[in-house]
């Protein structure tokens, strides 16, 4: 029933055809149940796994890869190859991506959890009325038209309308759907607001939401997923998992990369066209052959295999030092997006606030001897812990608050005038409430102002055990009086009392609403020297104002406490003794922002990510929450910056475009509304981080570009997002965002390196293919330098340090390519160099080296035809595994020097030296001993087809290798001096892809 909360509890039970004194029949629970289906969120069929595993191949550089190991195995079964050889390269390439394959798929299985917690949020029993009886039944059998039981400390276990309320009020805490700080007072009256939403829903109990005072019975109407929690779930499956920014680049850069391959793969194949018919390839076809594999091992050359691992290293790395900033990491991509998020959408209660009502202000009548004179107490501590103190109006810390006579009342009224209980949680090492969070408030207040008549009472309290101290005050104050009779709270008196008695004396404390115990006083405690003297006009206007200034500037809850001597031996009250009071004080109180989250607001403007607000409070005390964090600071004027949902949604498309942008805080929101806030801004090409802890933040938290949940927070949010925030602390945010940008630098750094080796190898191969002279490697040695040597020192590079400006530029656009123009340009040259050497290498041993054949470059050209004519040296050099060896060897000492380059973008390594990096100098010296390993070790040196080197083959390869160190140096140079220049002149618009516009 959708509009049931707009309907009379007459028509709603009309409507299900139920007596509001028996429930249902047996015969009308089949056909309910038939009719409207079971009270449980259904299981959502899981993706196959074969679907999962396939989708991890569906990506164009991994398909040119298992093209490329296919083509390598029937080239090398056409060639007559057998055993290890044939295999050896394909199945090398096949091993990697199945690896990356297995990590993508427990990543994905992980994925859904969020949609199972939600069932940790259904009641499991419920105490129902059917045929004229009530019986206990598991929640999960309730229909539609069930009549219901609630009281303190239940689950509800379904979407009910209020039929009728058994005590003086029912409230309940819906925190977890609403993000309302407070519990929230249920009725019976129909809702008459159009366009409602759940706050405005008075007289809906909905599932999973806990009632913490009262006692009612409601009507189901609505179960399983047509409750407001099966709607999160809904919500939750309708929600895609977005890209992330550097997932997008990445694929968009592979894909160009991809077009790249295919046509220099091509262009050579072609070019040598004229050289299939060569007598030493045994024949037109095999000359094609021969070329074809020359093309396929110039398509893994080129590619980077190890691109996607080193990524996820990368990632890995930053999510280690993430968790050290209490910062958990539960999706790798998450950790770059951070990086470029460019707004936080934070939940307020229990993410800029600790959840935990607070009273932060007494205010009290100070003395009448030169006229009333009140005075204001400020209380430190923002949580349930028992920590915190007293300060007097010129700010000095009252050391002994107990023997303030005011004070000293108001806090045994606090321990006595109240239903709830503060404990201490030794799993979770915090205190924890059970009861109404004001009460709770209450409680600690009196912890706070301590006893009386000990001068070492607050060092005396800090030796208790945390177990002791969490109620050690509330319980003396209990154990001195004896409750004898008790008036509960209702809506019309809006207060309480309670009748205690003690050494012959009797006392009747009361604790309300301030208008309703003000107007029942008559005399109020005098904080000088604890008299009592008569209320007069003047003092009540004087606290009237103070309490106008706690409730409407400061936006506290306020409550008055008051007192009043009664008849010894009275064992009963009623409402007519609620008069003649005796005013105590008034006590203001709020759920208070964390202390760090001002400068953490200050450190995201100055990185120009903008902060937004939302949360289901209303607006005047989200504003004032807004101010004391800063989020309007310098701002008097609120227009244009702060809206409720309703509002918002009420604007003309135009108007809610400029409202986006200026936006700092949402409030009166519920879970759909924080899901089209992401969708909007997302619109608008932001890059957003939402935050929150309640199961009503998880469809926004999915769907965010990067969901932060609280580690308190329920496991559903934890589920549904990306990341969590150990200590719930949204200064760790601020951290994990640095951290972010820099992956992203290191990042950078890394594809930099690898790119510009991998154009080296290209080069390598297409500059011999063109010049006609042997094969300068064999695809075995190019799979051992792009897996081994490139990957070592690539992902040490993760291990950077961050930039110490790295949260004082604004964040990159979602559309910045991870590889600019200019960038490329430098790639280019740094791969032509590797390139141009390591064919250098290979050229010099045929051609200078003493111990070599010392042919003219001629014969070197034309070795093809060796067979076909008279030479005076055996055509078997042009085999020798020699040339080869140092080709190869130069190719990975040139790429060690490449990867010392990579410590910064356009610093010199002489402002940034080698050993900033030790991770990156030791993997360099282990890949050089791997490599050395290979040529010295015999069965290793056979399988890459190479063989020792002299001392002079080495000082060659030093030679030809250190160049690319001074080039690179050069480069940096004009990036640092005249870099907008050269982005300038080399930036061709369709040299690499950019795309304007969010993929959606």
């Amino acid at each position: 029933m959708e509009d049931a909360y707009a309907r009379s509890v007459s028509e709603v039970l009309e409507y299900f055809g139920v007596e509001q004194s028996k429930g249902l029949t047996d015969a009308q629970v089949v056909q309910h149940a038939r009719l409207y289906g079971r009270n449980v969120l259904p299981h959502e069929e899981s993706t196959p796994f074969w679907k999962l595993v396939l989708k991890q191949f569906d990506d164009l550089l991994v398909k040119i890869l298992i093209v490329a190991a296919f083509v390598s195995f029937f080239l090398a079964l056409a060639n007559g190859e057998t055993g290890l050889s044939a295999f050896l390269e394909p199945s090398v390439i096949l091993m990697i991506l199945a690896a990356n394959a297995a990590v993508g798929v427990i990543t994905e299985t992980n994925a859904e959890k969020a949609l199972e917690d939600l069932r940790a949020y259904q009641a499991d029993v419920a105490t129902v009325l059917r045929n004229g009886s009530f019986s206990i039944l598991p929640a999960t059998d309730l229909v539609p038209g069930d009549i219901v039981e609630v009281s303190v400390g239940c689950k509800v276990p379904a979407d009910m309308r209020m039929i009728e309320i058994l005590s003086d009020q029912l409230r309940v805490d819906q925190a977890i759907l609403t993000g309302e700080s407070c519990s929230v007072e249920k009725e019976l009256d129909a809702a008459t607001t159009t366009n409602a939403v759940y706050q405005d829903k008075t007289n809906i109990l909905f599932s999973g939401t806990i009632v913490v005072a009262g006692r009612a019975r409601a009507v189901v109407v609505g179960v399983g997923s047509n409750t407001a929690m099966g709607s999160i779930r809904d919500s939750m499956l309708k929600t895609e998992d977005e890209a992330t920014p550097l997932k997008k680049k990445l694929d968009e850069f592979g894909t160009f990369l991809a077009k790249v391959i295919a046509g220099i793969c091509v262009l050579v194949w072609v070019v040598n066209i004229g050289h299939f018919g060569d007598p030493a390839h045994g024949g037109f076809l095999r000359g094609a052959i021969h070329y074809f594999k020359i093309a396929v091992a110039l398509a893994v050359a080129a590619i980077p295999e190890g691109l996607p691992a080193v990524v996820t290293t990368c990632l890995a790395l930053g999510t280690k030092r993430m968790a050290r900033l209490n910062a958990i990491v539960r999706s790798l991509p998450s950790v770059e997006t951070l990086g470029c998020t460019t707004v936080i959408c934070s939940d307020k209660t229990g993410t800029l606030t600790t959840n935990m009502m607070s009273v932060s202000k007494i205010c009290v009548l100070h003395s009448v001897s030169h006229g009333p004179d009140a005075v204001e107490y400020c209380v430190s501590g923002t949580t349930y812990a028992p920590e915190g103190f007293i300060f007097g109006s010129t700010g000095v810390q009252l050391e002994i608050p107990a023997q303030s006579p005011c004070l000293l009342h108001i806090a045994m009224c606090s321990a006595l005038c109240n239903e709830s209980v503060l404990r201490y949680n030794p799993d979770k090492k915090a205190y924890e409430k059970i009861g109404e969070s004001t009460e709770v408030a209450l409680r600690v207040l009196a912890e706070k102002i301590g006893l009386p008549g000990f001068d070492s009472m607050p060092s005396a309290l800090d030796m208790l055990s945390k177990h002791e101290r969490a109620s050690y005050c509330n319980r003396y104050w209990e154990s001195q009086f004896k409750k004898v009779s008790s008036l509960d709270f209702s809506r019309d008196r809006k207060m309480m009392s309670v009748l205690c008695s003690r050494k012959q004396m009797a006392i009747m404390f009361s604790k309300g609403a301030p208008e309703s115990i003000l107007s029942r006083c008559t005399s109020i405690l005098c904080n000088d020297d604890g008299s009592t003297i008569p209320l007069t006009a003047n003092m009540k206007a004087q606290l009237e104002s103070r309490f106008d200034s706690f409730a409407g500037k400061e936006t506290l809850r306020c409550l008055a406490l008051a007192l009043k001597r009664m008849p010894i031996g009275q064992q009963s009250l009623s409402f007519d003794d609620e008069k003649d009071l005796t005013f105590l004080g008034l006590v203001g109180m709020l759920d208070p922002p964390r202390e760090e989250v001002r400068n953490a607001i200050l450190s995201c403007i100055t990185a120009g990510i903008r902060v937004i607000v939302v949360t289901g409070d209303n607006k005047a005390t989200a504003e004032s929450l807004c101010q004391k964090i800063g989020a309007f600071d310098h701002l008097g004027d609120f227009d244009g910056l702060s809206y409720t949902a309703t509002e918002f949604e009420e604007l003309p498309a135009s108007q809610k475009v400029v409202a986006l942008q200026r936006m700092t805080l949402l409030s009166r929101v519920e879970p759909s509304h924080k899901r089209m806030l992401v969708e909007a801004l997302q619109n608008q090409n932001e890059v957003v981080a939402m935050t929150g802890d309640g199961v009503n933040d998880a469809p926004a938290l999915k769907k965010a570009d990067i969901g932060v949940a609280m580690g308190s927070g329920t496991a559903v949010a934890k589920s549904a997002s990306d990341m969590v925030l150990a200590d719930d602390n949204f200064a760790s945010i601020v951290a994990a965002v640095a951290e972010g940008r820099a992956i992203f630098n290191n990042t950078r750094q890394f594809i930099r390196y690898m790119i510009s080796s991998n154009i080296g190898e290209v080069v390598c191969i297409f500059v011999a293919a063109m010049l006609g002279i042997p094969d300068t490697l064999a695809p075995v040695q190019l799979l051992w330098v792009n897996l081994v040597t490139d990957g070592l020192p690539a992902t040490a590079i993760g291990f950077n340090k961050q930039d110490s400006d790295v949260m004082k530029t604004k964040p990159r656009k979602v559309n910045e390519a991870v590889v600019t123009g200019w960038l490329f340009f430098r790639y280019l040259v740094i791969g032509a160099y590797v390139g141009l050497a390591t064919v250098a290498g290979f050229i010099w041993w045929f051609i200078y080296y003493d111990n070599g054949p010392k042919l003219p470059y001629s014969e070197l050209m034309n070795f093809d035809s060796c067979s076909t004519r008279e030479t005076t040296y055996p055509c078997s050099i042009f085999s020798d595994r020699q040339p080869s060896t140092i080709a190869m060897t130069v190719l990975v000492v040139v790429e060690m020097f490449n990867a010392l380059n990579n410590l910064s973008e356009n610093q010199s390594l002489l402002v940034i030296p080698p050993w900033s990096n030790f991770w990156l100098v030791g993997s360099i010296i282990l890949t050089m001993l791997l490599h050395v390993l290979i040529l010295y070790v015999q069965p290793l040196s056979v399988l890459f087809s190479v063989t020792p080197l002299s001392w002079a083959e080495w000082t060659v390869v030093l030679y030809l290798s250190f160049p690319v160190i001074i080039i690179d140096e050069i480069l940096k140079f004009f990036s640092r001096n005249s870099g907008m220049r050269f982005k300038f002149r080399f930036r061709r618009p369709d040299m690499l892809p950019k795309r304007e516009v969010r993929d959606k």
